[in-house]
């Protein structure tokens, strides 16, 4: 029976849970015992590739085409009818094991897990997460559907991002106000799809005993090594050290373009109106010069890319109808990552794809691990893995070295990459501040003209020093332009915490290159075998929220960026 588990793709693609059952009733009937438990394990793992990957493939589909109506049918039958079954049989198989009080060795991580979601578990809610996957796919549509029209030209609103790094600042804010309005056509739409999916989650979080949807949330994310409490402390550490140094370097931008106020048009553009960093004109040219990077960081991390790019696991190119964002998932059966970005032709373009290589890396260093549930990866530290190779990279952008730009636009890029991870730890307390406002705030949540106001009030106090006035439904409004709080709520503290411990993966590489990239490789082999803390002490870092670890790590940033500006 279990010899007939497909591998193929095109096969598992057609697969309903009537396919599905009768793996999930030998697993349920089988005596347990510690004579047979890995080889029970091993069984239960391959039908779990089977069903991530069905999922994955069927993501990928409606990712690449939001307007294809074959691809969202599926998904929507996925999420309708397969979904909730195979939940409820995954959870009878987590009760199965723990009743046994068998531990396996090895096996502590997803031990605590299961335990975790076993408590969380209502089969009420399998219908209620569903109807949220579906939810969520409409704002992938709102959004992938939002084009203007420039220049006698339909462009999509990533198509438009290349403008803002334009010297002219008539055409910049031209530009940027063309986007803001299609962006605000929306606005009511999002509304009302953000009520429905937070009245949805109340229910979720209600159904499962929680007092709140935070609560659930944190105990379904399977945080244990962090509290709510701590990404306050993080976000008042971020206030404390970042907010001075991200204003003086607005403050420095608005000198040295000589203008009375910063507007939020000329906050991309050089300041020293020098053309906009051009590193390829065609995709290919980016996956070329990114092959190339990374044959210098490391022979093996390049042979993992080149595969991706010989089995066409890359869709980098941004078109209409592309949902928008990037990512990379893992087709689980062949232990295989696909990168889904929107290039567009500038140096975001390469940080984002060396940023979801290293997701991509996650997956083939864990390929030896056989049984997926060691693969349960805290998003804190998969997110170090990432953002690490934003940082690792910055040695090779010239083209001397393999990558795309002279020595004086390779400074440019280093500049402007160490300066963005600045400016976004204020961006990224605003997005996990309103999320734990909105879910520790339900009755207000759920208005949103306070949405609106409460994302203002945090704007206000960590974004200083770009002028937003006369743009006051453009900034209150940006809430609804974050994708993770419409999809992923609570998911955008561990960019944070992942940039704060990529950049000390960094100041080791200025040390020690080798070593800092071999630590890094060890840290992601672990997979989800170890706790959190340990994943960041084996990569050469501390999971940290404190104020000292900032002043640490943007003491060594401040340095690089004065070397940089000298010769940029």
């Amino acid at each position: 029976m279990w010899n007939a588990l497909p591998s193929d793709p095109q096969t598992l693609i057609t697969w309903e849970w009537k396919d599905f059952e009768p793996y999930y009733q030998d697993l349920q009937q089988r005596p347990l015992n510690a004579a047979n438990v890995q080889a029970w394990l091993e069984d239960w793992s391959a039908l779990d590739e089977r069903l991530m990957e069905l999922r994955s493939r069927l993501h990928v589909a409606t990712a690449v085409n939001t307007a294809d109506e074959v691809a969202r049918q599926r998904l929507e039958a996925f999420f309708d009818h397969l979904f909730p079954r195979a939940m409820a049989a995954e959870q009878a198989l987590k009760q199965k094991l723990l009743a046994s009080g068998l531990e396996p060795a090895g096996f502590e991580m997803p031990l605590r897990n299961m335990r975790a979601e076993v408590a969380l578990f209502r089969e009420e809610n399998l219908p209620l997460l569903a109807e949220e996957q579906k939810l969520i796919q409409e704002y992938d549509r709102i959004l992938g559907a939002q084009t203007v029209e420039w220049e006698g030209q339909e462009r999509t609103v990533q198509q438009m991002r290349p403008l803002l790094q334009e010297t002219d600042r008539a055409r910049r804010e031209e530009a940027w106000r063309q986007v803001a309005q299609r962006q605000l056509a929306d606005r009511e739409a999002l509304n009302d799809l953000w009520v429905k999916l937070f009245r949805l989650r109340q229910q979720i979080a209600h159904n499962a005993g929680f007092a709140s949807y935070r609560e659930y949330r944190w105990q379904q994310l399977l945080r244990f090594d962090y509290t709510p409490a701590d990404c306050e402390r993080f976000r008042e550490a971020i206030a404390e050290v970042v907010v001075p140094l991200a204003v003086a370097r607005y403050e420095q931008r608005r000198r040295q373009m000589g203008l009375p106020h910063l507007r939020p048009w000329d906050t991309e553009v050089d300041a020293l109106g020098r053309p906009p960093l051009k590193p390829f004109n065609e995709v290919e040219e980016l996956v070329a010069g990114t092959a190339r990077i990374f044959a210098r960081l490391d022979t093996t991390l390049a042979t993992y890319f080149e595969t991706m790019r010989r089995e066409n696991l890359l869709d980098l190119e941004n078109r209409k109808n592309k949902a928008p964002g990037g990512f990379c998932t893992e087709f689980a059966i062949q232990r295989r990552p696909f990168i889904f970005m929107n290039a567009v032709g500038i140096h975001d373009d390469v940080s984002t794809l060396v940023h979801e290589s290293g997701h991509a890396f996650h997956v083939f260093e864990t390929a030896p691990i056989r049984l997926v549930h060691l693969l349960e990866i805290p998003m804190e530290f998969a997110e170090v893995a990432s953002m690490s190779m934003e940082y690792l990279t910055l040695p090779y952008l010239e083209a001397a070295q393999g990558g795309f730009y002279s020595a004086e636009d390779a400074d440019r890029a280093r500049l402007n990459q160490m300066e963005g991870a600045l400016l976004f730890w204020p961006y990224m307390a605003v997005v996990d501040g309103f999320q734990h406002w909105a879910y520790t705030h339900p009755e207000e949540a759920v208005d949103p003209a306070r949405c609106d106001a409460a994302w203002g009030a945090l704007w206000e106090r960590f974004m200083a020093g770009v002028d937003w006035s006369g743009l006051d439904d453009e900034m209150k409004t940006g809430w609804q332009r974050k994708l993770h709080i419409y999809e992923v709520p609570f998911y955008y503290v561990e960019y944070g915490l992942a940039q704060l411990g990529a950049l000390q993966v960094w100041r080791n590489a200025q040390r020690d290159p080798a070593e800092a990239v071999a630590a890094y490789r060890r840290a992601l082999a672990l997979g989800g075998s170890r706790p959190l803390p340990e994943l960041y002490r084996t990569a050469g870092a501390r999971l940290s929220f404190e104020a000292g670890v900032f002043r640490e790590v943007t003491a060594a940033m401040h340095a690089a960026m004065q070397t940089w500006e000298r010769s940029a």
